[in-house]
């Protein structure tokens, strides 16, 4: 080789050429080896990918299958949310039609009746979480209480405090279902 080979040689492998003497220093596999080795990598990957695929198909069922679960659930849970509510309400229902089917026009026995109802409603109402709302001399919370009218104060309650209470509101848990009704001390 000569200088100027050399040269031109070590410029051609800078760019990324070989020459023939470079290329043969590379082994090269037989012919035969290659398709046999690439043929066994090929169906190697096929075959992970084949599980993969599977394992894919086998989640997806599995979420529609979650899915489908919780909606039923949820469908369920609307539908019979007011069930213990309900079966706590029956009673009061038929101590009422009692209340109704008794001839009797005894006041006392009728007020006893009512009040026994009243306790039968007031324990079916903690069981379902509702709870009354009765502000009187409590400062206004427009949030809990709906002023009807605004009254001058005598004094007694102090401004801006609930002077009587014309309906009560009631709360479950802690949202109002409905709130107090109320007149309000006016602000000097």
């Amino acid at each position: 080789m000569t200088g100027g080979e050399s040269e031109s040689q070590a410029h051609g492998a800078a760019n990324g050429e070989f020459s023939s003497t470079q290329a043969s220093a590379t082994p090269v596999p037989a012919p035969g080896e290659t398709v046999a080795q690439l043929s066994e990598a090929l169906a190697a990957a096929q075959a992970k990918a084949d599980e993969n695929h599977g394992l894919y198909l086998r989640a997806l069922a599995e979420m529609e299958n979650v899915r489908r679960r919780t909606q039923d659930d949820v469908s369920k849970a609307h539908k019979y949310a007011i069930e213990t509510f309900a079966e706590s309400l029956v009673p009061v229902f038929d101590s009422l039609e009692k209340a109704l089917d008794d001839a009797s026009a005894n006041p006392g026995a009728l007020r006893e009746g009512v009040e026994i109802t009243l306790r039968q409603l007031r324990s079916a109402f903690e069981r379902g979480r509702l709870t009354e709302i009765n502000p009187v001399g409590e400062k206004f919370d427009p949030n809990r209480h709906q002023a009807i009218s605004a009254l001058p104060g005598d004094g007694t309650v102090p401004a801006n405090h609930v002077l009587t209470v014309l309906q009560k509101g009631w709360l479950i848990s802690d949202r109002v279902l409905r709130p107090a009704l109320v007149t309000v001390v006016q602000a000097a």
